[in-house]
Order: structure tokens, then C-alpha cells, then sequence
């Protein structure tokens, strides 16, 4: 498919905090076997280091591009803004703490124009704050779609790092996540669900989620209390609620 590597792919970072494990992130970017990206990292007001090794990078690659916030405003804010300064036809989410694997973006691009599906999202593997294995990979269902909405709500499975969106076919608006602080990736996951764009499984572990303590996703007692306002119109907010603190307490014994 040699028109493949004609359509760009717009990668979308928040920034804040990660001067520890942002090079890592670089680098993993840097040796994709795919080439045709443009990076948009957008800096939250971060008081470390992150911008000074970010201004690096884009000092000597000009698809890497930095914008920075005029307050902290935290990430859907950030992705937002990242999305609106984006110019490719697909749109891929990477935190900047989590990895992807050399060739994920070439095959996650080409598994969905061969198959013309608009939302994919990889299997990934959950690692430590240190890159450890934690030796367990999650596998995504084949499809997920508006009649599995609770499923995915039960189970909060579709992880930022894994997912491809051809704004081809979906359009930009769909994209654009709802400010608040926690959860907002989710939400945007089941807009366009709602709105006919199924999310169907790249059947590969090509992405590495970084399970770090403290983080936005590590405490469902303050997701559901944040997040509220979204959830209540869910039928299946219990079943969220109920299986994150079941986690958490099994986690614990």
C-alpha cells in the first residue's frame, strides 16, 4: 500500500510533570519505523524540566512542535489545543509517559485503511513506573460499538495510548475532549461511539501503558466524583463505579 505513507499522522501529547520519563517518550516517537508525523506537545505549565528537554528534540526535528499553555488548565484543555494546531488525516494519543512499540504507528495506520475503519485502539501491555513488565497484556474486543456502550463503561478498556482516529471519516469535532480533569479521554471514546464510529482491535500489543502511582487514572474514588456530571447519564455508572473500587480493594489484600 504504497500511498500509505503519503497520510500524516498527528500525535497529541499534554505535558506537566514528566521531565523523568519524557525522553523515553521521545525516543519511542523518534524510531517509528513509520515517518509521516507531526508532534504536538503541549506544555500545561509544567514548573520542572519537560520543556527545556522537549525544546531539544524540536531544536533538531521539525515535526516535533511545542506550545505551551497560558495557565495550568489541565490535559483535555491540552489535547485540545494540540488538536486544533493539527494538520494530519489521523490522530494518535500518547501520554508522555506511556510508549509504543518501533512499528506501531505503521501497522495501526495500514490495519485501518485496509479495513476503512475510522477508531481503533491497540492491545497494550501495563508496565511500572520503573518500564518493568508488569506481565500483563489487555486485549481489546474485536469491536466495540454503541450496543457494547455499557462494556465499555463496565470495564474502561480503550486506553488513550492505543487509540488511531481517521478524521477522515470522523471529522475533528468529535474529537475535541470535555474540560474536566479526569476521565475526559473516556468520554470523548464514547462520543464517537454514540455518534456510529465503532472502535475496532489493531490484534497486536504494539503500545505500553505505564501504570504510575498517583497519576490522573490511579484513583476511581476521585474519577467518579469529578466526573459525575458525564457518568449520570450512563445506565451503567454503578457498574463503573463497583468495578473500579473492586479493583482497587483487590489490589490492596
Amino acid at each position: 500500500m504504497k500511498f500509505m505513507k503519503k497520510e500524516k499522522i498527528s500525535i497529541i501529547t499534554p505535558v506537566y510533570n514528566c521531565e523523568k520519563l519524557i525522553e523515553k517518550t521521545i525516543e519511542c516517537v523518534l524510531n517509528q519505523t513509520y515517518k509521516n508525523w507531526e508532534w504536538l506537545l503541549v506544555d500545561d505549565c509544567s514548573p520542572d524540566n519537560s520543556a527545556i528537554i522537549i525544546k531539544k528534540y524540536a531544536k533538531n526535528d521539525n515535526r516535533i512542535k511545542y506550545f505551551k499553555l497560558s495557565e495550568n488548565s489541565g490535559a483535555a484543555v491540552s489535547r485540545n489545543k494540540a488538536l486544533a494546531e493539527s494538520t494530519g488525516r489521523f490522530v494518535a494519543y500518547l501520554d508522555a509517559d506511556d510508549l509504543w512499540k518501533n512499528d506501531k504507528l505503521e501497522k495501526q495506520v495500514k490495519f485501518m485503511l485496509e479495513n476503512q475503519y475510522s477508531f481503533t485502539c491497540t492491545d497494550y501491555e501495563k508496565i511500572t513506573e520503573t518500564g518493568n513488565s508488569l506481565n500483563k497484556i489487555i486485549k481489546i474486543p474485536k469491536k466495540v460499538d454503541y450496543i457494547d456502550y455499557n462494556f465499555f463503561l463496565r470495564n474502561t478498556i480503550i486506553q488513550t495510548v492505543g487509540v488511531m482516529v481517521d478524521t477522515k471519516l470522523t471529522g475533528k469535532e468529535l474529537l475535541k475532549m470535555p474540560n474536566i480533569r479526569r476521565r475526559q479521554d473516556a468520554a470523548t471514546w464514547c462520543q464517537l461511539l454514540k455518534n456510529g464510529h465503532d472502535c475496532y482491535e489493531c490484534p497486536e500489543n504494539l503500545s505500553y501503558y505505564r501504570v504510575v502511582t498517583n497519576s490522573l487514572s490511579s484513583n476511581k474514588f476521585k474519577a467518579i466524583k469529578m466526573n459525575w456530571y458525564w457518568y449520570r447519564t450512563c445506565y451503567c455508572f454503578i457498574g463503573y463505579a463497583f468495578n473500579g473500587v473492586r479493583k482497587r480493594i483487590y489490589i490492596k489484600r
